[in-house]
């Protein structure tokens, strides 16, 4: 009879971790803030010094790769720019002892109001992947399955008899001329003001159209404010 052939290390390495974790665990020490959020939570730093000895002592390492990004601007309530970011993100596991990997893919995002979001969004993904490939308990509210949603249904919007509502396009157009009109900043402020939720219910191609125009005109703002008088 023939011999078993030994599985690749890679996957004992990952079973190793996991038992480590499943004693030990990650303690939600941190605290979350900013726009009405009150939960605790595990950071990606969490993450880092929980694994960091760990694959080290099991003989794996964890290899990052993005496959793709995607940054969008939108507009903030208060008016200002946010950053949209999602990363699809590969992890190769690879085994320091026999050289076999298992690859794991996942998606990030985040927002930020500088230039963090594509950092936030490779940390989420980062995060996620340790948490499902090691089995890492959560008690975070991440399951679809635990909660339910009710939505309101949309309320037609109202108009005299025999008047139609403006096209997706129609709005654009509208929106266009608008920031074709501004001229300076406060410009732009007063556009965010007058036009804060009408374009909720735009498709999100129409949105990021949107959002392409405004940066569009902030650009040519910011370099006229740049030439000289």
């Amino acid at each position: 009879m023939a011999e078993a052939t030994a599985p690749p290390h890679v996957y004992a390495a990952i079973v190793g971790v996991m038992g480590a974790l499943s004693k030990e665990g990650i303690t939600k020490d941190r605290k979350a803030s900013g726009g009405g959020a009150n939960y605790n939570f595990r950071g990606v730093d969490d993450v880092y010094n929980a694994l960091s000895s760990l694959l080290a002592e099991n003989n794996v390492c964890i290899i990052p790769r993005v496959l793709a990004s995607e940054c969008v601007e939108r507009l903030s309530k208060n008016g200002g720019a946010l950053f949209y970011t999602t990363v699809d993100m590969e992890f190769d596991l690879v085994s320091a002892l026999d050289g076999s990997r298992h690859t794991a893919r996942t998606r990030g995002e985040a927002m930020d109001s500088s230039d963090k979001s594509t950092n936030k969004a490779m940390s989420a993904a980062y995060k996620y992947m340790a948490f499902q490939t090691f089995c890492i308990p959560t008690e975070a509210d991440n399951d679809a399955d635990a909660t339910g949603h009710e939505v309101a249904a949309r309320e037609p919007q109202s108009s005299a008899p025999g008047r139609r509502q403006p096209t997706e396009r129609e709005r654009i157009d509208g929106a266009k001329a608008m920031l074709d009109a501004c001229d300076h900043k406060r410009d732009l402020i007063n556009f965010n003001a007058d036009t804060a939720g009408k374009f909720d219910d735009l498709s999100d191609a129409g949105y990021k159209e949107i959002a392409r125009l405004y940066a569009e005109a902030k650009k040519r703002i910011t370099e006229a404010q740049k030439e000289p008088v």
